[in-house]
């Protein structure tokens, strides 16, 4: 059995953090050991979000995180994206948003069928 990301040596874990709590209080799209990925309950688009109380991942991470959202919203909707890491309301644990081009929220976006 392998160890839950929280129990793991070279992660980082804080049970006050919104994202550390992983709720699922909207769709998911994707998860690993690395991220996961669901609709962000504020803005209504993909959100990945890093297995690691961090604000700070290595750009090998980033791309990474960056890779799986891009996939995820090829796989699910029908837009161009752009990636928003400027992050607002949780600023100490890394998340990036897929906005779509030329706007900010995704409520009403198309889902492939």
């Amino acid at each position: 059995m392998s160890l839950s990301w929280r129990d793991r040596a070279d992660r980082s874990f804080d049970e006050r953090c919104d994202l550390c709590e992983e709720a699922r209080l909207t769709e998911w799209f994707y998860e690993d050991e690395d991220c996961w990925i669901a609709e962000c309950e504020i803005c209504s688009v993909p959100m990945v979000v890093w297995r690691n109380h961090d604000n700070r991942p290595t750009s090998q991470v980033k791309d990474l995180l960056h890779e799986r959202l891009a996939a995820v919203v090829a796989e699910h909707f029908d837009f161009e994206h752009y990636v928003d890491d400027n992050m607002r309301n949780i600023p100490d644990h890394y998340h990036a948003h897929a906005r779509p081009r030329g706007g900010f929220f995704g409520h009403g976006l198309r889902r492939k069928t």
